[in-house]
């Protein structure tokens, strides 16, 4: 029997992945491109839609030119393209496919003023009530009214039926298809603001408070359909079928093979997505956490309960950039462990306010605790304390909304190979935390879910089992006195911030 190949993409905030997974499940060859942000004002983060299309061919046509030429491939092996993407961030587009704008990324924080304007005017119930989601520039509509009230352009398009709304799986969706299908899937949905994630249908009163009701909206469908062909302009000989679409964090979690109720991943890169699988729908309304959906597939629909952090690794960015703390990633894990402890030093990461469970938008970041003592280990080690701290804020909210422990913590990304870190997360949550070992986690989500849309595996039991080489888990230690007494000045500080 020849092997099958799928071609999945992971397009993501700083760059496009393009990898070829196997039919085990595993990476056989790997290409990446690079992606610029741009800062028009303080606060406002854009991306050029056009860039960000040319950077997945880019990523693609060196993928493909390597499994042939290198890896000695057949290009009639590869049967389907799944992808992933940024979430949050979208296109706005005309009849003929051109932008009217820029793509706006989801950290981007133009529309503060407006969500307070929801905020005060009483729609915050409504909205979570239907979304799962709550009133945030995190999320795209409140930037998408933003655009309609400070360009004429798009406002005149909105009212002309001739403004078309896409997240990135959309707008890459359409121009790999030669602008003929115009389709998101029910996760990247779910994350805009406009869509019911519980009647599954994009919601007209939620359109009408947000004066948007003239606005194209996609065709919803589950995660893994037949999307429609794309030969990717001419970077591969045939066309093939794109049989996924899903939100990165989403894919991420279905990589790692979150399948039953109580178990939970966390993606630790720029920001941090942490997703609980609760088995059943789960509405809420308190503490701060969000209700998603997990994946889709053979018409059923799978929930979660997700809590959004901003800052993590950016934490750490900023402080090789802005401070000069250190030159090198390798460096951080020997200078956290250069100190016994904190030393009273604390940062509240807040470069672009707070996300789950406090949702502060306007919170700016601070570091607390420092003397004539502190040295940049201090201030480091608490940078990664920072990104514990805040997945047991998570954590905790979750478990008071489910009324149940969490039973393991599975994590993805780059900061997982510090090892302090990791040892840190198990010792303040308790639980078992796991790295899989599985580089690009959410390409190989997108990869599984592109494969079951294909009908080349047919359920989830049927999906590949990871090699796990690299697997290790963490186990915590009992005596962590030290660590929780360190927690309990972190909740201090976000109290008096709060007043």
């Amino acid at each position: 029997m020849s092997k099958s190949y799928i071609l999945s993409i992971d397009q993501g905030t700083s760059g496009t992945k393009a990898i070829i997974f196997d039919q085990n499940g595993e990476i056989v060859v790997k290409a990446t491109a690079t992606l610029k942000s741009y800062y028009p004002l303080p606060g406002f983060v854009e991306q050029d839609p056009q860039e960000i299309y040319e950077n997945v061919l880019t990523a693609v046509e060196k993928c493909y030119k390597e499994f042939i030429n290198v890896y000695g491939g057949d290009a009639s092996s590869i049967i389907s393209c799944g992808i992933s993407n940024q979430r949050e961030t979208f296109v706005v587009w005309d009849n003929n496919g051109e932008p009217l704008f820029n793509a706006v990324v989801w950290q981007c924080k133009r529309s503060v003023a407006i969500c307070d304007e929801l905020r005060e005017d009483g729609h915050e119930k409504l909205v979570n009530a239907k979304t799962g989601l709550t009133i945030d520039p995190y999320f795209s509509a409140t930037k998408m009214m933003w655009l309609q009230q400070n360009d004429a352009s798009i406002d005149e398009a909105i009212k002309k039926g001739n403004a078309y709304f896409g997240t990135i799986d959309t707008w890459l969706l359409f121009k790999l298809t030669g602008h003929k299908k115009y389709c998101t899937d029910h996760t990247n949905a779910s994350r805009t603001l406009f869509f019911n994630s519980f009647d599954l249908k994009w919601d007209e009163e939620l359109l009408e408070i947000f004066n948007l009701k003239g606005l194209n909206l996609p065709e919803v469908k589950c995660s893994s359909v037949n999307y429609g062909e794309s030969d990717f302009e001419g970077s591969l000989p045939n066309k093939i079928p794109i049989t996924a679409l899903i939100g990165d964090s989403h894919a991420a979690f279905f990589g790692e093979e979150c399948f039953t109720s109580g178990m939970a991943k966390a993606t630790l890169g720029t920001g941090s997505s942490i997703i609980w699988n609760t088995g059943q729908v789960a509405k809420q309304d308190k503490n701060g956490i969000l209700t998603t959906i997990g994946w889709s597939m053979h018409d059923n629909v799978h929930y979660a309960l997700e809590g959004v952090i901003v800052s993590c690794g950016s934490t750490l960015e900023w402080m090789k950039k802005q401070l000069g703390l250190f030159t090198s990633n390798d460096e951080i894990e020997a200078m956290a462990t250069s100190v016994l402890s904190n030393e009273g030093v604390y940062v509240i990461p807040a470069f672009s306010g707070m996300g789950a469970p406090h949702w502060k938008k306007d919170w700016k970041a601070s570091i607390h605790g420092l003397t004539f003592n502190s040295t940049k280990a201090h201030l480091i080690r608490a940078g990664l304390e920072s990104i514990a701290f805040q997945i047991k804020d998570v954590v905790g909210a979750i478990e008071s909304e489910t009324q149940e422990k969490l039973k393991e913590l599975k994590v993805d990304g780059g900061i997982t190979s510090n090892l302090f870190l990791m040892q840190y997360l198990a010792d303040i949550l308790q639980t078992p935390v796991t790295n899989i070992g599985i580089t690009d986690v959410s390409a190989r989500g997108a990869a599984l879910i592109s494969g079951i849309g294909v009908e080349f595996w047919q359920n989830l039991e049927e999906l590949p089992k990871p090699a796990y080489e690299g697997l290790e888990t963490y186990i915590p230690n009992k005596d962590s006195a030290e660590i929780f007494d360190s927690y309990a000045v972190w909740l201090e500080l976000i109290r008096n911030k709060n007043d």
